[in-house]
């Protein structure tokens, strides 16, 4: 059974799952859709067509599904998607998308987001990423699987973060960060691998492979997309082979410190 609040604003229409808490004064559009034993504490709002998944928990006055800060922006038939297991916290603001990035807004599964992170329009979030407080995406911004962004740290549109990258913290990121890599500075740059999240998840040969691969890409100094496409011709490693396609199909460019031959 659902625990909702009778000072809760609920419009007709609205499409609520089993075992739902929605917290005093919160607000649900009509178009919006709350997955089962999902929370939603006190003073939030879900506007729009918003659409959140189950057991997620959306803490106090987080903004979600409110209309993209986008000047285009003229009414367009807009969505935010939410998937599961995600953790929302205080003061959060998530824009659904635009017509011109596709008009969705796309986070995956198992995220935290702490408090007074925003998601700009047309975001991409995969699962198992941690954004720290005051992360704040522009538009068009995609984030792979496990990424950790730290705290205070503004990201420039359509930048690319690859799969177990991280971002320092109080950094100002411009440009793409290739998957397994760490990043920061402002403006943030490469500094090595992810080390420590890859240790968490990758077995000790993969990360061989994987510092191999960055040595050669970043520390060489040579061109940095034709020494993708040689290491695609002889590693079999699928995570160097993830790490050059990156690199190859980059549009903004990888911040970091060329080397001279």
């Amino acid at each position: 059974m659902s625990k909702i609040s009778q000072l809760a604003v609920i419009e007709d229409g609205a499409k609520i799952g089993e075992n739902v808490e929605i917290g005093p004064f919160c607000f649900i559009s009509h178009e919006a859709e709350i997955g089962d034993n999902t929370t939603i504490a006190a003073h939030s709002c879900i506007y729009g067509k918003t659409t959140i998944g189950k057991n997620n928990k959306i803490f106090s006055h987080a903004v979600i599904g409110s209309i993209p800060q986008d000047l285009k922006f003229a009414g367009e038939d807009v969505a935010l998607i939410i998937g599961d297991n995600n953790t929302i916290r205080e003061f959060t603001l998530f824009n659904p998308g635009t017509k011109g990035g596709g008009s969705k807004t796309i986070v995956g599964n198992h995220n935290l987001f702490m408090g007074y992170v925003h998601l700009g329009h047309d975001v991409i979030i995969g699962n198992h990423c941690i954004l720290a407080n005051a992360a704040t995406l522009a538009g068009h911004v995609e984030l792979g699987d496990y990424v950790v962004i730290g705290g205070m740290t503004p990201i420039h549109q359509f930048v690319h973060i690859g799969d177990y990258a991280m971002i320092g913290g109080a950094s100002a990121l411009a440009q793409d960060i290739p998957p397994f890599c760490m990043a920061e500075g402002n403006r943030a740059s490469l500094r090595g691998l992810n080390l420590t999240g890859l240790r968490r998840h990758l077995d000790r040969n993969d990360i061989n492979a994987l510092k191999s691969a960055y040595r050669e890409l970043f520390e060489s100094g040579k061109p940095l997309k034709d020494t993708a496409s040689e290491l695609l011709e002889k590693s079999d490693n699928h995570y160097v082979i993830d790490l050059c396609n990156f690199v190859i199909k980059t549009k903004r460019g990888i911040p970091f410190e060329r080397k001279n031959i």
